[in-house]
């Protein structure tokens, strides 16, 4: 059974002095994870930097709560001594989808939740509508399940699959399918935005809106504002956090409706920005389709400095060697970004220490984004999926400050994907890393 120190202690002790640098007598005081150097100290721009600096940070209580579950030891203890009267916004702590933990994934509620708690960067994964308008979805046909669409019947009846209640004599789930490119931008802006969630044994189409994990909450989901890619633009400005655009890969077949092909929706995401008058070295477009990154840095090559791989392929040789870490830099790739449990594995005494494909990656001089902690629910059961290489060492909540802690400090990534962004804030606050 592990030990636990009362939650009052937490709290009591985050008052004391902050410390500069990482636990470990390997690092030096200055210590920043390898990479970080090399986008962190590039002067922002004056409207961003002014939006930053009106914008208070609070982090709740939630990241004491995870201290006071960690096992005791030296890191324990150096982030109860943290102070965080005056927290600091981090380039190192990365808004995914917003906030969704507890809001509706990227609405506008989400977004300003994420940089409320210190998120320095804010995703808007992008996908487009019937008339190639660019909204902020997380997958082209998700909107079933993220927003209201299957209880506005002229909505639902334009959906890929309308939505089919379940048959629950026979255990027939229910049916829907609902596609940005389904509809227009019109249509889309008069969706509300829900918690990802779905009932397949649903009944009826209101039925089919609940299924909201025990572990997170619709306490936030009565308004759920969604918006375009150039309203995050906007909104992003105003809240004075940086971009990373997210390239959806189309379900549909492209290029859609014969002219409008991949390449089009590529240079699409990156106009916006241009549109908008944002600087390239604020922007981190992303995609899990090395042709849409490699087309970035060919033709708009000061985006495609900051470009970000997205890896989902299978941990195999091929996948994994140094040989492959160094063609994708060959190619002009900068940034390689893999599940977080590609990163680590367990040594001979069952700690948590990076991989061969994370050693692999950062000697062929590649830098590092993981995704995504504050997915998984309660962790007392190894964590799931996201944890999958080292799930004998999760048990507790806490031991997602342990995983943070060995990616920024020997895997060296240079920011991690959160659910919640208060969590990595408060790490990259304790540890001075990312200062926006």
């Amino acid at each position: 059974m592990k030990s636990r120190t009362i939650f009052g202690l937490s709290l009591c002790t985050a008052a004391l002095s902050l410390a500069q640098a990482a636990p470990g007598k390997s690092h030096p005081e200055s210590w920043v994870p390898p990479g970080l150097d090399d986008w962190k100290d590039v002067p922002a721009q004056s409207w961003h930097k002014r939006a930053a600096d009106k914008q208070p940070i609070h982090l709740g209580p939630r990241p004491f709560w995870l201290v006071d579950n960690m096992d005791e030891g030296p890191l324990k203890e150096r982030l109860q001594s943290c102070n965080t009267r005056h927290l600091k916004r981090s380039d190192f702590s990365i808004g995914h989808r917003g906030a969704p933990l507890q809001f509706p994934e990227h609405t506008k509620e989400s977004y300003v939740a994420a940089a409320q708690m210190g998120a320095g960067i804010v995703e808007c994964d992008v996908a487009f509508t019937k008339d190639r308008e660019l909204v902020c979805r997380h997958a082209q046909n998700d909107l079933h399940t993220t927003t209201n669409i299957v209880a506005v019947p002229e909505l639902n009846a334009k959906c890929t699959q309308p939505f089919v209640p379940a048959d629950p004599a026979s255990g027939t789930p229910a049916r829907a399918e609902c596609r940005t490119s389904d509809i227009t931008l019109a249509e889309f802006k008069s969706l509300k935005g829900k918690m990802d969630a779905y009932n397949p044994m649903a009944t009826t189409p209101e039925e089919y809106l609940a299924g909201t994990a025990d572990w997170r909450t619709d306490l936030y989901a009565s308004r759920g504002t969604l918006m375009t890619h150039k309203e995050s633009i906007e909104l992003f400005k105003a809240l004075g956090v940086k971009f990373t655009p997210e390239l959806k890969t189309p379900v549909v077949d492209m290029p859609f409706e014969g002219d409008y092909s991949q390449q089009d929706y590529a240079r699409q995401m990156i106009q916006d920005y241009i549109d908008a008058g944002v600087r390239p070295r604020d922007v981190w477009p992303q995609s899990f389709n090395l042709d849409d990154v490699l087309f970035w840095v060919n033709e708009t090559p000061r985006f495609g400095r900051q470009a970000v791989f997205l890896d989902q392929s299978a941990p195999v040789p091929e996948n994994t060697s140094l040989a492959y870490m160094e063609s994708l830099k060959a190619q002009g790739v900068n940034i390689l970004a893999p599940a977080l449990w590609k990163m680590l594995t367990l040594d001979s005494y069952g700690e948590i220490v990076p991989s061969e494909y994370a050693e692999n990656a950062r000697t062929a001089g590649l830098d590092l984004i993981a995704w995504t902690v504050e997915r998984s629910g309660p962790l007392e059961n190894g964590g799931g999926w996201y944890y999958q290489t080292v799930t004998d060492a999760i048990n507790n909540d806490g031991d997602m400050l342990t995983v943070i802690d060995v990616l920024a400090r020997e895997v060296g990534v240079i920011g991690i994907f959160s659910d919640w962004p208060a969590t990595t804030t408060f790490y990259a606050n304790c540890m001075g890393l990312g200062r926006h």
